[in-house]
């Protein structure tokens, strides 16, 4: 994992002690000596998360938290407080303001790496959602409106503890509608069902690995963005760490302090409102006018907004960015031989083919006719390749099923083009003008393949693309 960091201190050894750490981990990093220069450097720096000092002249660090949450731009960047200060009232004004974490002086530095992987891989899940409701807006449509802000969240606590089921849900029910679960296995069946806005766990389960019910809970498609909040001891650091790694979204140390519980769980059930409005304004608002009603995939009119963005946002961040473009081989003759129902019908397949072998990060687009196009964020040209192996593998491997019962018997192959952002001045016209150049190349080659096209940098439009096909590859086409 990468990510971009902001160090905030004015104490110069403080700063280079956590660049090294960061830097060591792979992490971008940068540094600001004051309030003010924090706030100049988020404004043209889209950093990740914030690693802020409480103590500096001027501005303040709880000053400077305010500022970036109240700030519509930045509210969403989290902020960590790294501070001296270990009082309860000092982590309650610095969650009342925003804070996401606080991390006491001297920093433990498994327990730092820890916290920023977890938030940045958070933030990374918001962000995605941030980025496609944007690219929707731009058809001038609007999110449904979800719960007023003062709703009582919805809260499942997890605990077979007795005493301590009793505390906490007298503290919770105070502001939410809580419901109790003191057994694990059917607690991972009741989150599913209902739609719950936190989920709160002792990791101190008896009867159940909490650790086990984190990791299932992320990987259940219903319950894989409900917010963590994990209940722990604090000689039980190695486990949090654990479940930090897992997607747990916070930790609270018993003994547990009331006010700072409640400020957490409405950060935590607000992040969860208003990433349930950017998934509703993606999944549900833009749909008709976005998606393609054959396929279900996105259409070319998304795909253009949506690849403006992603280049704009390589070439800020300077982090990879791929294209595939792939076609179906003889699709014409597909549709003369056995009728323009079983052209559709393998123009779904090979779609829900394509969708089912990628990742939630990346998008498959149907770019028109036979014709797909596979946007991946974050992907070298080496490991895009990977994939469009795959892929091409994947719709190579078993026969298509023709309409009116005609039976599993009709093979299909796919070509693959591979292209990658080359420079910040790079376009989204020019990445596909790469990755079709390098498909008709896969064509010319004799079909069911593979062609990577590597940018040399000589020339935004200059390439060098080479065949890459498996030993098996030319037989198949063949036959095809």
């Amino acid at each position: 994992m990468t990510g971009r960091i902001l160090v905030v201190d004015d104490v110069r050894a403080n700063v280079r002690l956590l660049e090294a750490r960061l830097s060591a981990e792979y992490f971008d990093v940068r540094s600001a000596a004051s309030g003010a220069e924090a706030l100049s450097v988020i404004a043209s720096w889209p950093c990740d998360i914030v690693l802020l000092d409480v103590m500096m002249p001027g501005m303040d660090g709880f000053e400077v938290c305010r500022r970036i949450k109240s700030d519509p731009r930045t509210a969403h960047i989290p902020v960590v407080m790294i501070t001296a200060l270990d009082r309860t009232d000092d982590r309650i004004r610095g969650l009342r303001v925003g804070a996401d974490e606080f991390l006491t002086k001297p920093v433990n530095d498994l327990a730092l790496v820890a916290r920023v992987k977890n938030l940045v891989s958070l933030k990374r899940v918001t962000d995605e959602l941030r980025l496609r409701a944007q690219t929707g807006s731009q058809f001038g449509l609007v999110p449904e409106d979800g719960p007023s802000p003062d709703a009582e969240g919805r809260v499942l606590l997890v605990d077979d503890c007795a005493s301590s089921s009793r505390t906490l849900f007298d503290i919770l029910r105070q502001d939410c509608r809580v419901e109790r679960e003191s057994d694990g296995a059917q607690a991972l069946i009741t989150a599913a069902e209902r739609g719950y806005e936190t989920i709160v766990v002792n990791l101190g389960l008896k009867r159940y690995d909490a650790l086990r019910l984190v990791s299932q809970v992320r990987a259940l498609e219903r319950t894989r963005l409900v917010p963590i909040i994990l209940i722990a001891d604090a000689d039980d650091s190695a486990r949090m760490m654990r479940a930090l790694e897992l997607g747990v979204n916070d930790c609270i140390l018993r003994p547990v302090e009331r006010t700072e519980l409640v400020l957490r769980l409405r950060t935590q059930i607000a992040r969860k409102r208003a990433n349930d409005r950017l998934a509703s304004d993606v999944e549900q608002t833009i749909a008709m006018a976005t998606t393609d009603p054959l396929t279900g995939l996105r259409n070319r009119h998304y795909l253009k907004s949506h690849l403006a963005r992603l280049v704009r946002q390589a070439g800020e961040t300077e982090l990879p960015l791929s294209v595939l473009m792939i076609d179906i081989d003889r699709f014409k003759s597909i549709n003369d031989t056995h009728g323009h129902d079983a052209g559709d019908a393998v123009l779904k397949e090979v779609a829900g083919r394509l969708r089912a072998n990628v990742r939630g990060l990346d998008m498959a687009c149907r770019l028109g006719g036979e014709e797909f196009v596979i946007l991946m964020p974050e992907t070298t040209l080496s490991a895009a390749e990977k994939v469009a192996e795959r892929l091409r593998d994947v719709v190579a491997g078993a026969p298509f099923a023709l309409p009116e019962g005609e039976g599993w018997d009709l093979p299909v192959t796919v070509s693959v083009g591979v292209a990658t952002h080359a420079k910040a001045g790079d376009s989204g016209e020019k990445l596909i003008k790469r990755a079709d150049r390098a498909l008709y190349r896969a064509k010319e080659e004799g079909r069911n393949r593979v062609v990577c096209c590597a940018e040399s940098r000589v020339g935004p439009d200059t390439e060098d693309t080479t065949p890459r096909a498996p030993s098996h590859a030319g037989k198949r086409a063949r036959a095809g």
